[in-house]
């Protein structure tokens, strides 16, 4: 927890605020390095504002960089005042699994899921506790979260999902797993084959993106005088 503040100029402030701000809308915007640098700029300037190392911590996950962002969190943890929110992410730092994960990784290794996808979902787990930033987190139901993470990364791996097949593995409804996939997919901003939990060898979004540069080149042909 945070000691006594140190002094800050109301110029640092609010220049601090403005970086924060900036770095959320670059953040909804998945300009992810340019959001990374102006969290870190504002922390810089005001060390002692939680809320800017936890939303650097946020950036840092959905960039991949998860020592940095755990980095992030400790400093967030050294500053917060919530003492249930600082218990909360200091789970991150155990290396014992939680009911969530033990849940993924008994039921899906049951099933034959291979061991990459296995860790896509425990990775997705991860990246939504720490996106999820001062949002509420209730883990009253590992059954329904584990189920929900195993369904979205069978889905963006493009395997076959029943979910009647999926109620009587974890013990849950339909329903329940489509609440709680939404909310996965709405915080982390999930697409189809999406490169952070996509697993297979050639992951069609590529074709996407080569379409798109050509597009683009052809555009620049075309408009040249």
């Amino acid at each position: 927890m945070a000691g006594k503040a140190d002094v800050v100029s109301p110029t640092d402030k609010r220049e601090a605020q403005a970086l924060n701000e900036k770095g959320l809308r670059q953040y909804q915007r998945w300009e992810v390095e340019e959001a990374i640098e102006s969290f870190k700029k504002a922390t810089k300037l005001v060390p002692t504002n939680s809320d800017y190392h936890l939303n650097l911590a946020r950036a840092l996950a959905r960039f991949g960089n998860y020592d940095r962002a755990l980095k992030a969190l400790g400093d967030f943890v050294r500053y917060e005042w919530d003492v249930r929110l600082v218990d909360r992410f200091e789970m991150l730092f155990t290396s014992a699994m939680d009911e969530v994960e033990t849940l993924i990784t008994e039921k899906m290794t049951k099933r034959g899921i291979p061991l990459d996808e296995i860790g896509a979902a425990i990775q997705m787990w991860l990246e939504y506790r720490i996106a999820l930033g001062r949002r509420p987190l209730s883990i009253r139901k590992p059954q329904s979260w584990a189920a929900a993470l195993d369904y979205t990364v069978r889905k963006v791996n493009f395997r076959d999902v029943v979910l009647e097949e999926l109620t009587k593995i974890y013990g849950v409804s339909e329903s329940s797993i489509r609440s709680y996939h939404k909310d996965l997919v709405e915080t982390l901003d999930i697409m189809p084959c999406d490169y952070r939990y996509f697993r297979g060898k050639n992951n069609p979004l590529d074709k996407l993106v080569e379409a798109a540069v050509m597009l683009d080149e052809m555009e620049t042909r075309f408009r040249e005088p």
